[in-house]
């Protein structure tokens, strides 16, 4: 049998029942070890009370709170697979991430249920279970017209599970969703034996320590958050001081409060607390001994002028939905380069490949390929998708880079057209199509510039159908009602015709090199 993910704070009950394993200030909730993963082991009994399966899936829509840990773990204990969706969803994307993984249960945050319930109405058939996490005074309340059970009912009223499930070898933990450049998201599958070891590596290259205490501010139901904060903070027994959003002030305040050890994060939060005071915010931030970056490359200046503005080590690695994600870093034992997204982690191999599938010379340029503990086993329910990225056990990555002779890797671009938005990935062809559902557009194409706030920013190109009459702004807001709010794009560019080459595909280079001159960053 298999190793389960929920081992993890289950043994930390054993080992360290009393003490803190997450803290949120704002739904003022503390939960130790015991109490996590009785919570846990308590849901995973009303699971299967609501006719849950092992092997089934399970979806989750939830913010930083408490309650996610409690439902993630509780998935997993009982033998499902957890399918965590983006916060920021709309209706329709949460009903096709709901029908896609073929959900069987769907668990959302309140604050959610006006896109969450719309869009589980609509799978409500397959998906026959709807459980509302509510907070404060309202935790036992059912949603309106009974439709959905209270999470904190069900916890209350149920027995824990004795002990966790044992999976089968390569049974999968997780389904993360993640794009290519075409066509819809993919699931990529995730076993308990890819998380853990990932984990374990993690725990060992940026040298947590027992009793480690994290700031969980990434979301969670990102693997960056799940497994650098989340999961590798509660192996070592430390405690996660969650954090709904974002916000560089109260941020460092409580880091500063809770006496935070390590702080990830994406480019743009290490941006915005470069913009705060700089003696004010360094005395917060004098608790850190490492902040990590990742989920976008991190620009050299940043890096640069936050170790010196603060003193703190900076440390940035890579990764992807697919490999966990950590499968590249700049280890602290170690000498660091900029710009580099460093050493190949332990039990991770690393090369570039060219156009005839066969590994490059040191130096020069090719795609990236994985093998190692970390690959998904593949894309749920895509086999063709899976051979595409899977081959002769490397995964290709898509990432063009390069390895110098002392071994550290470079990115230099993306074989996709994939944008990054404040840490994000934001899918060209998602976003078209929303564009060219809009009445009275004709063509779309969407791009990403250089952004020294959010890494890149979101950019369309439209022409419009004749006679219709849409503005910039009009089709911005359509975007924004349809769109998540990190995907939709902030500039729509409205041209008679869009540049096309010879066989009628649009020219985005041209259009991208037609922005940055307007920018004055071509």
């Amino acid at each position: 049998m298999g190793i389960n993910l929920a081992l993890i704070p289950h043994d930390g009950a054993r080992r360290w029942p009393d003490r803190t394993a997450i803290v949120c200030d704002e739904t003022r909730v503390t939960l130790t070890y015991r109490e996590l993963d009785e919570r846990a082991r308590r849901f995973a009994s009303a699971l299967a009370r609501l006719g849950v399966k092992p092997g089934e899936r399970v979806a989750l829509m939830c913010p930083n709170v408490p309650d996610f840990a409690v439902a993630y773990f509780g998935i997993l204990a009982m033998g499902a697979a957890v399918v965590p969706l983006n916060v920021l969803l709309k209706q329709d994307e949460i009903h096709y991430h709901l029908s896609d993984s073929k959900a069987v249960a769907f668990i959302a945050w309140a604050d959610y249920l006006d896109e969450a319930e719309k869009a589980w109405l609509r799978v409500r058939e397959t998906c026959p279970r709807l459980v509302v996490i509510h907070k404060g005074p309202n935790a036992n309340a059912e949603t309106a017209g009974g439709a959905g059970a209270s999470f904190a009912r069900l916890i209350d009223e149920a027995a824990p599970q004795d002990g966790v499930a044992s999976p089968d070898p390569g049974q999968t933990a997780v389904i993360l969703y993640t794009s290519g450049t075409t066509g819809k998201p993919k699931g990529a599958e995730l076993t308990h034996d890819n998380l853990f070891w990932n984990v374990v590596a993690t725990a060992r290259l940026i040298d947590y320590r027992d009793g480690e205490t994290t700031l969980a501010v990434l979301p969670l139901f990102h693997s960056f958050g799940q497994t650098c904060v989340q999961n590798t903070t509660f192996y070592v027994g430390g405690k996660v001081v969650f954090v709904t959003r974002f916000e560089p002030k109260s941020a460092a305040e409580t880091i500063a409060k809770h006496k935070v050890s390590i702080f990830h994060g994406v480019p743009t939060m290490f941006f915005h607390l470069l913009q705060q005071p700089g003696e004010e915010t360094a005395a917060r931030l004098k608790s850190l001994r490492y902040a990590v970056s990742g989920g976008a490359a991190l620009p050299a200046e940043v890096l640069r002028n936050f170790e010196k503005k603060f003193g703190v080590v900076m440390l940035e690695g890579y990764g992807l939905s697919e490999t966990s994600p950590v499968v590249c870093f700049n280890r602290p034992d170690m000498p660091r380069k900029i710009a580099s997204i460093g050493l190949p982690v332990w039990g991770i191999d690393m090369k570039i490949y060219g156009e005839e599938w066969r590994e490059l010379p040191r130096g020069q340029r090719g795609e990236i390929v994985i093998r190692g503990h970390a690959i998904m086993k593949g894309y749920f329910n895509r086999p063709d998708a899976t051979r595409e990225v899977l081959q002769e056990g490397w995964f290709r990555t898509g990432d063009i880079g390069f390895q110098d002779e002392e071994g550290y890797f470079f990115i230099v671009d993306r074989k996709k057209e994939m944008i990054i938005r404040g840490g994000f990935n934001v899918y060209p062809r998602e976003v078209e199509e929303s564009l060219y559902a809009l009445k009275g557009v004709r063509e779309a194409a969407v791009i990403g510039w250089p952004h020294e706030q959010h890494g890149e920013e979101i950019a369309a190109f439209v022409a419009l159908e004749a006679g219709a009459t849409l503005t910039s702004e009009a089709i911005i807001s359509y975007c924004k009602s349809k769109l998540a709010a990190y995907k939709y794009p902030r500039e729509v560019h409205i041209l008679k015709e869009l540049p096309k080459g010879p066989t009628g595909k649009l020219l985005k280079r041209e259009m991208k090199e037609q922005l940055l001159k307007q920018k004055g960053l071509g």
